[in-house]
């Protein structure tokens, strides 16, 4: 049987072909090219990549390989770096350009506002071509696992388990060295475990002042591999040392237009996105869907003031805060605004003194009543023995109801933010793979990353 016959490696060939001609017209590689020389890159603020003893690489080839990259689940630089020796694809972007991986790594490393700029930039060619409705977005967060373990995270409650249990070892070590008297072999490996025990204890002592001096919120913490990620629960029980990716998503075509990252959590998260959606979009007409946690009266007050109709999921009623019969929860009763009272199931009128009292993140009045004492259906009502029914209005409740009652008059449209919001994170996390920060050392890394992952999403719908 005779079979096909590959070229001699050794024959000089002449090629009839230029390198251009070896690309398909229709091939993305073509699309990064086009997208990257239309932006001015010299608006963006891109650093200067210099190189000992020979001019710099231009930032818009970098960019290049690297949106390339990202769209081919391809983020290492040094995986980039072998790209540039073999694939034809990256050769025919670069012009045969070879950078080595310490360059690419640097570029990433050192231009997060830039790549967020080329991001926005996107954005902007995107709803140019009408791809953007500007109608309905959506909002929500993902966890990227951070380059840092959890045993490499601390907070004061682990410092002090570490610290107690050195204490422990370095008395049982005194008491081994007591009796190994004489034995030089002995005594010299238990002087070297509390050597170690020793340096432990500087190290953890060191990271303890470093705590204390934390004010940033009541239980701090120190992640010594990447210093801004934080441990933080993923779903349930899961926790994992990791980065909050807030993101925007228009209904139109699912696309991408905002992205944050951050160490914290939902709850603080909606206001400061709303306002950058309405920068973004140059409207507030627009309706954007949250969930459930982001529900907090603050974030709804900021939302009103800016104009704009938000629906967010309302979450359960926490145990404490519901009365023992449904019926006489808080939100059963009636506020007269005008009169500023309550009216409870059984027609008694709840009234304040008019003070307001300070909590940790928000002011309250308290409405009470003092026909509470004589009345039949109390159990029901509530379980306190004193003052009886106590409800509270913060400075937010108005906000709050407003939300409710826009949930309720909504129908189906609060269906669809699921569908529309998980769609990037379902491609970015399952389909390619990126459920990690890739880089080190910071936020800001973390951001630039993110956001070549974000431009890559949306070059690719």
């Amino acid at each position: 049987m005779e079979y096909q016959q590959g070229q001699d490696r050794e024959q000089l060939s002449l090629y009839a072909t230029c390198l251009d001609d070896m690309i398909p017209q229709d091939n993305s590689v073509r699309l990064i090219d086009q997208f990257v020389n239309l932006i001015d890159l010299s608006q963006m603020g891109f650093q200067s990549i210099a190189s000992q003893g020979r001019p710099p690489y231009h930032p818009a080839d970098i960019l290049k390989l690297f949106i390339y990259g990202y769209m081919n689940q391809m983020r290492s630089s040094r995986r980039l770096e072998k790209e540039c020796q073999r694939n034809i694809e990256v050769i025919w972007l670069l012009k045969n350009l070879k950078p080595d991986h310490n360059t690419i790594a640097r570029f990433r490393k050192e231009n997060p506002k830039a790549i967020r700029k080329v991001f926005r930039q996107s954005v902007a060619i995107a709803r140019n071509f009408n791809l953007i409705g500007g109608v309905l977005i959506a909002g929500d967060s993902t966890k990227l696992r951070a380059q840092n373990s959890k045993k490499n995270n601390y907070n004061k409650k682990k410092i002090q388990r570490h610290l107690e249990y050195i204490d422990n070892k370095l008395e049982e070590h005194t008491k081994e060295l007591a009796k190994a008297d004489g034995d030089r072999k002995k005594t010299q490996e238990i002087e070297n475990q509390i050597k170690g025990r020793k340096q432990q204890q500087t190290k953890y002592r060191a990271i303890q002042k470093q705590l204390d001096k934390d004010l940033s919120s009541e239980n701090p913490q120190q992640s010594t591999s990447d210093p801004d990620s934080r441990h933080q629960i993923v779903r349930g029980t899961v926790t994992q040392v990791c980065y909050t990716a807030q993101t925007t998503v228009d209904a139109r075509n699912k696309f991408l237009i905002d992205y944050k990252i951050t160490n914290q959590n939902d709850k603080k998260a909606m206001g400061s996105m709303l306002r950058r959606a309405k920068s973004i979009l140059r409207t507030n007409t627009f309706t954007a869907l949250y969930d459930k946690g982001y529900h907090t009266g603050s974030e709804f007050h900021i939302a009103d003031s800016l104009s704009i109709n938000t629906l967010v999921a309302i979450p359960a009623i926490g145990r404490k805060s519901q009365a023992p019969d449904p019926k006489y929860n808080a939100e059963n009763f009636d506020y007269n605004y005008d009169k500023d009272t309550y009216i409870c199931p059984q027609g008694n009128t709840l009234s304040s003194n008019g003070s307001w009292y300070k909590a940790r993140n928000y002011t309250f009045k308290q409405y009470k009543t003092k026909a509470c004492k004589q009345c039949p259906v109390r159990s029901k009502c509530t379980t306190a023995k004193a003052n009886g029914k106590i409800i509270q209005r913060t400075q937010f409740t108005q906000n709050i109801q407003d939300n409710a009652r826009r949930i309720a008059q909504s129908g189906e449209l609060y269906k669809k933010r699921q569908a529309l919001v998980e769609h990037p994170y379902g491609t970015i996390k399952r389909q390619w793979g990126f459920d990690h920060i890739m880089t080190k050392r910071g936020i800001l890394p973390a951001s630039a990353d993110f956001g070549l992952i974000a431009l890559a999403y949306n070059l690719r719908s």
